[in-house]
């Protein structure tokens, strides 16, 4: 093995390590917050490209994680936040963590990589941009990746609550 190779290995396992740490970081903290509000959940932790990604899933009745998730993911996007700082609090880093809460982040990312390959589709067939509603950052990275997977390019335009992303011709 050669030196960069070693020392390749050893950051990728750095890294590794550290989004495990903030995984367990989230962890703990969620679990706090499910005692706090009373309610049942399990806490999944994974490490999903290069980021710590946390989901709370419950075999019960997810009509109770579902006040977590509120309308349209806005307390998921909260919970998230707080999360991310809890973990920047032990660690000093910033975090990229990603919270799913009963699915929904899952669900919505199937959603989101159907409207992006649909939009794709019709600039292959039109030739023509076409942009969509306003999204969240998390929205549009998911789109993003499945323009590019469909072998276009797009782009993100607009301001903050009202960002949205055109999808262009190759």
């Amino acid at each position: 093995m050669t030196e960069g190779t070693t020392s390749a290995a050893v950051e990728g396992g750095d890294t590794l390590t550290r989004l495990e740490q903030e995984g367990e970081i989230a962890a703990d903290y969620l679990e706090g917050l499910l005692d706090i509000a009373d309610l049942d959940g399990d806490i999944d932790m994974d490490v999903e490209a290069d980021r710590a990604a946390v989901s709370i899933v419950s075999d019960s009745n997810s009509r109770d994680l579902q006040k977590l998730v509120g309308r349209d993911g806005e307390v998921l996007e909260a919970l998230q936040e707080l999360t991310r700082l809890a973990v920047h609090r032990e660690t000093g880093d910033r975090s990229r963590l990603m919270l799913d809460i009963a699915g929904f982040r899952a669900k919505k990312r199937e959603e989101l990589a159907e409207i992006g390959a649909k939009a794709a589709n019709e600039v292959k067939s039109t030739g023509a941009p076409v942009k969509l509603d306003p999204m969240t950052p998390f929205e549009r990275k998911v789109v993003h990746d499945a323009v590019a997977a469909a072998g276009l390019r797009s782009e993100s335009e607009g301001e903050e609550p009202q960002r949205f992303v055109v999808v262009l011709p190759a």
